[in-house]
């Protein structure tokens, strides 16, 4: 069973990665989905591997709110009985997942890469300590409850014929105790978490106004500006464009990491890129030499000659 992360029935991508995850265990896939606005995902599920959808509605559910989403996983798991339930190791996939554990008292193994049966347990690799080691372990319970590291298994379409179910759960006005009560956009289009390129400045970009070249050939690739912690703490750039164990974790094809030492806390929200190309000054920066191409020279120069240079190939 995966528990499937949406707002207001837009679908986190994430979800399918644990899709992914769950398909690999050998036996039937079922998706849950937590109020009424995401019925309309039943079919992208099926498409994913769903061979039934849990569709779960109460009027507390008419929003985000751990304890409700917690309780109501915890009560579909009392009735069906299900092998496993997995969720994608995103904040809010682990913050759901924790409560499950708590409510029904049993484990629960967060941010795997890899699982493996064995009989009745369950042999697990897991990211630990934010990236920085990799445990193994392992998980014996009547229902295993987990969560799959961000990023780890690749979203792809196993379409089966698919039913839907309609399940209510009892709660009461005390699971509206944490709910989402207010949102703010802050941009449209692509996000940091999903861009395809992301161009990252550190301490070594030297002031806000100095991001303006980044922004610029962020612009002409269709990406992102991100940047380090030390830029937030010096107050340069707002927290939501934080790459980093205590920030977002990116993906993108491409990440530029312009000045940007690598701290390990950085490197971990960084990893996951397809491709990494620093740009410092500093050839024994951490960056540098956990990149796949580095320039060794000063951002001020290589950042603008680069932008040059695409706009000349475009001719504009």
């Amino acid at each position: 069973m995966v528990v499937v992360e949406h707002d207001r029935g837009i679908l986190s991508p994430a979800s399918l990665e644990a899709m992914a995850a769950a398909r690999t265990l050998g036996t039937q896939v079922h998706a849950v989905t937590i109020g009424a606005g995401a019925d309309d995902l039943a079919g992208v599920l099926a498409a994913h591997g769903a061979a039934v959808v849990h569709q779960v509605h109460h009027d507390v559910l008419s929003d985000y709110g751990p304890e409700a989403w917690g309780d109501s996983v915890a009560q579909l798991v009392g009735v069906f009985a299900p092998e496993a339930v997995l969720a994608c190791g995103t904040d809010r996939g682990n913050e759901v997942m924790a409560h499950v554990a708590a409510i029904l008292d049993l484990p629960m193994v967060a941010n795997c890469i890899q699982i493996t049966l064995a009989d009745d347990t369950w042999s697990i690799v897991r990211v630990r300590w934010g990236g920085s080691l990799l445990e193994d372990c392992t998980l014996v319970a009547p229902t295993k409850l987990a969560t799959v590291a961000h990023h780890t298994f690749e979203a792809s379409e196993a379409p089966v014929a698919s039913d839907t179910q309609v399940f209510a759960p009892t709660l009461d006005a005390t699971h509206a105790r944490s709910v989402v009560s207010e949102r703010v956009e802050r941009a449209t289009g692509v996000t940091l978490a999903t861009a395809p390129v992301v161009v990252g400045g550190g301490r070594g970009v030297g002031s806000p106004e100095a991001f303006a070249p980044l922004e610029e050939l962020a612009g002409l690739l269709g990406g992102v500006v991100g940047c380090s912690r030390a830029v937030t703490n010096n107050g340069w750039r707002n927290h939501t464009d934080q790459v980093g164990q205590t920030g977002t974790r990116i993906a993108p094809d491409i990440y530029f990491a312009c000045g940007i030492s690598g701290a390990i806390q950085h490197w971990v929200g960084a990893m996951a890129s397809k491709k990494i190309l620093a740009i410092n000054t500093d050839r024994e920066a951490n960056m540098v030499t956990k990149a796949d191409y580095a320039v060794i020279g000063d951002l001020h120069q290589v950042i603008p000659a680069i932008s040059a240079e695409i706009r000349r190939r475009r001719g504009t």
